[in-house]
């Protein structure tokens, strides 16, 4: 007996919850979105920004599939700066700093305005199974039972969360809410392999205490930059930050007390990330540097509260005051809110298959936190793929909505979590992806706009727009490819060109960094005309162009391999050539094709080629 059916259930109220429910209730599944609290959808736990680099990927790609965190953080922002502008294109992270009141009614309004999704307050406290460890649906604290043909579980710091501030431990998914415990049984008695890890936050200062004219301003880039492919322009007023350091007084203070730290105190079992360290972290293991960078980022405009990005920690509440109060411009400060260190439990990522999917128990998905990663951008991503196979499960069949690595950031953030597993909390880098070169955030459109239709979970009026998009860059590449001119013409319009009398076309000049954009489009007017983002776009393609026609080879390599599915009954043992050492990494990783085999941790080529000579 049931008390209510859904086609998709969605445990959880966070960045990959809201992707997983928007996505899933897109493609025209019923989806229920089940969180403790309905006023916290959408809430910034930590950090008042979204994207950067690899990050900005991330959301570029999200909101390619028609996801709603690019449109909420420009709904939002009031700081925006594309990362690396020095650099080339494909390392360039756009980001933006949100006001944390204006970004979860952002995200609060997009839900509402998403037809068959229904978001309600409940605590999930066990999970209703079928034959097989199957997940039939799940059970609210009120004690009912709620039907569905997929469920997806996106806690993040939620089970069984501890919050530790110095000796004190308070159970908690974040500051003032309860952690999820009912959940987190079930999924020990699904026999899902869990264990710790932490997390932190730095103290929350008042901004009118800050001493901001002794610091250095940070402003925002004017004009700011959209993520959102649908975004216009930003509305919102602009503000800086600034940026100040730690003093050797600082660290001082931290290795007095290093002991009564949560994470050196023994008070701590998990690893906390390796790329967004706690203050303690950076004092122990980089002891040679004298001063580490603090930015002081405000959180809203009507909000006096400012988020020091840079020491986190969990020290005792009195040791953060005489630590905050060592820093330049921050000697007068007040904490709002003390820094706190978080522990949780997650699930190993291998137990998943690319789509996200859990192979012990067919119907349930995890995504976000829960599989080991840190931030709202990776959260999202596995969210809103978590979301989209959801519904094709609880669908009419249909194939797997996977990414592969040479698709998308996406798909190496699942690659390296479903194959690798963790050890830290996952981060997204860019040089994480081996085609980077192709993976950038100018052309997350051209790349992904196309399947997102092919997947109905883009909206018409994205397609259309994204359409008209693809359309403009073909028909302008094709005619930078096929115009041109002499290096005689092209030095007599202000265009350095080597006189060696051989023709070049427009896409193989805008290659050259020595080309002055301006001289090239008075040369050929049609240019001009072509709106900034596809010519954008198109000037990438150029600087590239080189570089990806030699990566096309790896590229032809890695898809064969991949098209050599590796059958999920497969016995590995029965493998010739195989040691146990293999045998084991193998069937622990369940690798679904040999180029997946091949980057399972500790797979030696030996072995890969042994493997693949069985499968031929």
């Amino acid at each position: 007996m049931h008390d209510e059916t859904w086609d998709v259930v969605v445990v959880g109220g966070g960045h990959a919850g809201c992707e997983a429910a928007a996505a899933a209730a897109r493609c025209g599944a019923r989806t229920l979105l089940l969180t403790h609290r309905v006023d916290t959808v959408g809430e910034m736990s930590c950090n008042p920004a979204i994207g950067g680099v690899g990050k900005g990927h991330l959301v570029r790609e999200i909101d390619a599939l028609d996801g709603i965190m690019g449109r909420a953080a420009d709904a939002a922002g009031i700081h925006f700066k594309l990362l690396n502008r020095s650099k080339g294109p494909a390392v360039r992270g756009p980001r933006a700093q949100a006001d944390r009141k204006l970004y979860r009614d952002a995200v609060q309004s997009l839900l509402r305005a998403t037809p068959n999704l229904t978001v309600r307050s409940d605590a999930v406290e066990n999970l209703l199974l079928g034959e097989g460890n199957a997940v039939l649906g799940v059970e609210t604290a009120p004690g009912r039972r709620v039907a569905a043909g997929a469920v997806v579980i996106t806690t993040g710091t939620f089970l069984r969360g501890e919050i530790h501030i110095g000796d004190k431990r308070t159970p908690a998914g974040r500051a003032g809410e309860a952690p999820a415990l009912g959940l987190a049984a079930a999924l020990q008695r699904l026999g899902l392999p869990l264990s710790r890890m932490k997390t932190g936050t730095p103290p929350r200062l008042d901004g009118r205490t800050i001493d901001w004219a002794a610091l250095e301003a940070q402003p925002g880039d004017a004009p700011p930059e959209p993520l959102s492919f649908l975004t216009a322009r930003i509305g919102n007023r602009q503000v800086a930050c600034a940026i100040t350091a730690t003093t050797p007084a600082t660290h001082a203070i931290i290795r007095e007390n290093l002991h009564r730290s949560a994470a050196y105190g023994g008070g701590i079992e998990g690893r906390g990330p390796r790329y967004c360290p706690s203050v303690e972290d950076k004092v122990v293991r980089f002891a040679e540097r004298e001063r580490h960078q603090v930015f002081l980022e405000p959180e809203g405009l009507d909000d006096n509260t400012v988020y020091p990005n840079g020491i986190s920690t969990s020290l005792p509440e009195e040791v953060q005051a005489r630590l905050v109060a060592s820093i330049p411009g921050l000697e007068r400060a007040c904490i709002t809110r003390p820094g706190y260190a978080i522990e949780y439990d997650h699930v190993d990522p291998r137990c998943l298959d690319p789509t996200l999917e859990v192979r012990a128990a067919p119907g349930l998905f995890l995504a976000g936190q829960i599989n080991g990663t840190t931030g709202y951008e990776e959260a999202a991503a596995q969210g809103i793929m978590a979301g989209l196979n959801a519904a094709r499960r609880a669908g009419a069949a249909a194939p797997d909505r996977v990414l592969g690595r040479a698709d998308a950031y996406i798909g190496v953030l699942l690659d390296d979590l479903t194959l690798q597993g963790v050890t830290e909390p996952y981060r997204m880098l860019t040089a994480r992806s081996e085609f980077r070169l192709a993976l950038r955030a100018d052309n997350a459109v051209s790349r992904l706009g196309t399947r997102g239709v092919a997947w109905g979970c883009v909206g018409a009026e994205r397609a259309t727009a994204q359409g008209a998009h693809l359309d403009e860059l073909r028909i302008l590449r094709r005619k930078a490819e096929q115009s041109g001119a002499s290096p005689a013409q092209y030095v007599a319009h202000g265009v350095p060109t080597n006189q060696d009398g051989r023709w070049r076309s427009v896409f193989e000049m805008l290659g050259l960094a020595s080309t002055p954009a301006g001289a090239v489009q008075g040369m050929f007017p049609w240019l001009a005309e072509a709106r900034p983002r596809v010519m954008s776009e198109l000037a990438a393609e150029a600087l590239y162009a080189p570089y990806l026609a030699r990566q096309a080879e790896n590229l032809r390599i890695l898809r064969a391999e991949e098209q050599l599915a590796v059958p999920a009954s497969l016995d590995f043992s029965a493998v010739p050539g195989l040691s146990l050492e293999m045998r084991q990494r193998l069937d622990a990783a369940k690798p679904s094709s040999l180029g997946a085999a091949s980057r399972v941790t500790g797979i030696t080529p030996a072995a890969v080629a042994a493997l693949a000579v069985h499968l031929r």
